[in-house]
């Protein structure tokens, strides 16, 4: 671990000076700034100093921080065939995230599983195709054509139905994860 590198991420996230900072540790400015550039290197019991008036403890300052992957390449996607549908899941382990984006491929004259009722939103973005989204009051649906969005509550059971003979793709999320 670069402690030089800790202590300096921890006193500029507190908003301190390296003059505050040794002041709070009854350490020269002099020498913190060495540690932080690993020119130095303290005792522990100086290192539980500087991390006390940092406002950690020592397990958190040495607690490795868990890189979240933001970016997701084809290769992270995971895939689920169905008989009607194909459902991409493009984030992994999404279900433990606030929202869930999948893709959804609906195959001709078919339908997506039906979504039972939620407290939670919903967005599409129609990729390819179109469809019909189809709900409890409006067993009809209302189109739905490439390019276009929905956006609905999930107080009432709906679905996607292709009405066509090409296969239908939409960028579905949903919050809370319901897939």
């Amino acid at each position: 671990m670069d402690i030089g590198k800790r202590v300096k991420q921890l006193r500029t996230k507190n908003d301190l000076t390296l003059e505050e900072l040794a002041s709070r540790c009854e350490l020269t400015k002099g020498y913190l700034s060495q540690l932080e550039r690993n020119l130095a290197s303290p005792s522990i019991q100086t290192l539980e100093d500087i991390v006390e008036a940092l406002g950690t403890t020592m397990p958190k300052f040495f607690a490795e921080e868990e890189v979240e992957q933001i970016v997701f390449t084809k290769a992270d996607e995971f895939i689920d065939t169905q008989e009607n549908q194909t459902i991409h899941w493009i984030v992994p382990n999404a279900q433990k995230n606030q929202m869930e984006p999948v893709i959804v491929d609906i195959a001709p004259k078919q339908k997506s599983m039906v979504i039972s009722p939620h407290d939670g939103e919903e967005f599409g973005y129609v990729l390819s195709g179109k469809l019909y989204l189809c709900s409890d009051r409006n067993s009809k649906g209302l189109l739905i054509k490439k390019g276009e969005t929905f956006y609905a509550h999930g107080n009432e059971s709906h679905y996607l139905e292709n009405r066509t003979d090409k296969t239908a793709s939409v960028l579905w999320i949903s919050t809370p994860p319901i897939f």
